[in-house]
């Protein structure tokens, strides 16, 4: 399974409208929730905090990849969100955050499925100019093409 076959069209806002981990984390979980991807934002939305509260998801260079393992989630995906200007996050360089990774994963697939696609998005995030590109983007579209052409 390549990243871009579980990147949740329908929940990417690259306009996120929010200046703090906790909405940003809200305003993911609603997309996914309003696409059918999660079946509970409360549930889900816990399963994320349990997790930030087991260490930092802010891998540095503006970017987190939060993540939930809950049995709320339908089908196991990726929402993406990017603010403007950077909101406070616990990350490795102690710098705020504008782009969020979420990957919403099935408890069923936590821990084969998950390892290759925190992998894959980890790869892909190693090269500097796939970042710099995601946090330029311009749409939906764009972050598509940008982790297509670097699979």
């Amino acid at each position: 399974m390549e990243i871009i076959d579980v990147i949740n069209r329908n929940a990417i806002d690259l306009q996120l409208q929010v200046t703090h981990k906790q909405a940003a984390l809200e305003a993911l979980t609603e997309l996914l929730w309003r696409d059918g991807a999660i079946r509970s934002r409360e549930e889900f939305l816990a399963d994320v905090m349990l997790r930030e509260a087991e260490g930092k998801t802010g891998i540095g260079g503006a970017i987190a990849i939060p993540h939930g393992k809950s049995d709320s989630v339908v089908r196991t995906c990726i929402a993406i969100g990017r603010v403007d200007r950077g909101i406070e996050w616990e990350t490795l360089d102690g710098n705020p955050v504008k782009l969020i990774i979420l990957f919403a994963v099935d408890n069923q697939h936590r821990d084969h499925l998950h390892v290759k696609l925190m992998a894959k998005v980890a790869g892909a995030l190693a090269d500097e100019a796939v970042c710099e590109a995601l946090l330029q983007a311009a749409t939906p579209q764009d972050v598509l093409d940008i982790f297509e052409s670097n699979a």
